[in-house]
């Protein structure tokens, strides 16, 4: 198994022939630099501040010496990837989390305000004065003991041939060579130096992202903290965008849809009293059909938006429905007993829906069958058609947008659809049923 972190490679016979070395090496050195430049920062930060505050315009800029810590941490946390010893895998919830909360309200005064009460703030700035004072010297200071001396050593025959014309040679200005025997056993003590200074350099390395994740990265309880409210912010989200799309259906079904409903009636009544040959019997009766048209265009287009059946009478009517208008003959086997949360039926719907188009369009099935039930606390549903398989996301067949769709509600998809079929869809959710007394899930 690779190691993920230098700690595990440390623990390996092969980590001076690894990467690991020189990783850590970088971090030390990147560490130096980026100490100097914090240094410079805040110094420079600080000092135009005290200048310029006799005339109220330095103010802000000591106020700000608070918040220096905040990019000194977003570069800690890039670099500590290095090491792996970062927030988590790239595009994961945890590698874009941090220890700070999103601002309540829009706006600079609301960042501030929040920024300034998090503890997560001020250790940053503590983060921040260390590596500025303190850590970037002790790492100039190991990468030279661990790395420069013994490099010096290593290359003392080189030096003593050209530097001290074969003749003599003082090496780190300690010790003087005047043979090349000599120069080759300081040589041979510098190469086990050198490989005893990268380990060192490795556990230095080690200790300083422990240090940064320490003070830069979330604590456990915060990390759950956020881990949570994003699971509540993205639940919101889809009550939100659900509750969008009932009022949505209600202001067309009672405003364009009765409409165009009392045009149609309108038309109907003209063309009873209008003459029964002639051109104008005829332009009433094209304009009446194609009032008829948009009227029913207009019905489907409410009923994809968010059907009237699944808000009255549920997800098991829903389903019904939606395999009633389907093309290829569907059995239905939904046993809920009792209504799930809105945005859990309306999640699981358009996943019907959308899955029964995709075996219409798609399949070449014959039949399909659709089982849903609420079993432990979850959701669970399984679309299932006897038609060629084969079935790829990669397609463009729909199935990636469903697994976004049911992945807000931390719901999982599953496809089996071996070629010559038959395909399996199956969904599963976690929700609770409207509570009842009886009710273990609720």
């Amino acid at each position: 198994m690779r190691p993920r972190t230098v700690w595990q490679a440390l623990a390996r016979p092969d980590y001076l022939l690894s990467s690991w070395p020189w990783r850590a090496v970088g971090h030390l050195l990147t560490g130096v630099v980026l100490g100097v430049v914090v240094l410079a920062g805040l110094v420079g930060l600080v000092a135009a501040g005290g200048l310029l505050a006799v005339v109220l315009v330095g103010l802000p800029l000591l106020g700000l010496t608070a918040f220096a810590g905040l990019p000194v941490a977003a570069v800690e946390r890039w670099r500590l990837g290095w090491l792996g010893e970062g927030p988590g895998p790239a595009g994961t919830d945890a590698a874009r989390l941090t220890a700070h909360a999103d601002p309540p309200a829009p706006g600079l005064r609301s960042w501030l305000g929040i920024r300034l009460r998090e503890a997560a703030t001020w250790r940053e700035l503590g983060h921040a004065l260390l590596t500025g004072f303190l850590l970037w010297p002790v790492e100039a200071l190991v990468v030279t003991v661990a790395l420069v001396c013994p490099g010096a050593l290593v290359a003392t025959p080189l030096l003593l041939a050209t530097a001290g014309e074969g003749r003599e040679l003082k090496v780190l200005k300690a010790v003087t060579v005047t043979g090349q025997a000599q120069a080759c056993a300081l040589a041979a003590l510098g190469l086990v130096a050198l490989a005893a200074g990268l380990y060192g350099v490795g556990v230095a390395a080690g200790a300083r992202a422990g240090l940064t994740r320490l003070l830069v990265l979330p604590r456990a309880g915060e990390a759950e903290a956020r881990v949570r409210e994003l699971a509540r912010s993205r639940v919101r989200l889809v009550e939100a965008f659900e509750a969008e799309r009932r009022r949505i259906e209600r202001d067309l079904h009672d405003g364009a849809q009765q409409r165009l409903v009392a045009l149609s009636m309108a038309l109907g009544l003209a063309r009873l009293d209008a003459p029964p040959d002639g051109p104008l019997a005829a332009q009433l009766a094209r304009a009446h059909a194609q009032a008829d048209a948009a009227l029913a265009e207009l019905r489907e287009l409410i009923h994809g938006i968010h059907p009237q059946v699944l808000a009255d009478y549920g997800l098991a009517a829903a389903v019904a429905d939606a395999a009633d208008r389907s093309p290829v003959p569907v059995a239905t086997e939904v046993d809920l007993p009792e209504r799930l949360p809105a945005a859990v039926e309306a999640a699981a719907y358009f996943v019907v829906r959308e899955a029964l188009a995709n075996v219409a369009r798609h399949s070449g099935a014959r039949r399909a069958r659709v089982r849903g039930a609420h079993r432990h606390g979850r959701l669970v549903l399984e679309v299932e058609d006897d038609g060629r398989g084969g079935a790829d996301p990669a397609t463009g067949s729909g199935l990636t947008g469903l697994g976004d769709r049911v992945s807000v509600l931390d719901g999982r998809l599953a496809v089996t659809s071996p070629p010559g079929g038959p395909t399996l869809l199956r969904v599963e959710i976690p929700c609770a049923t409207q509570p009842t007394a009886d009710d273990p899930c609720a």
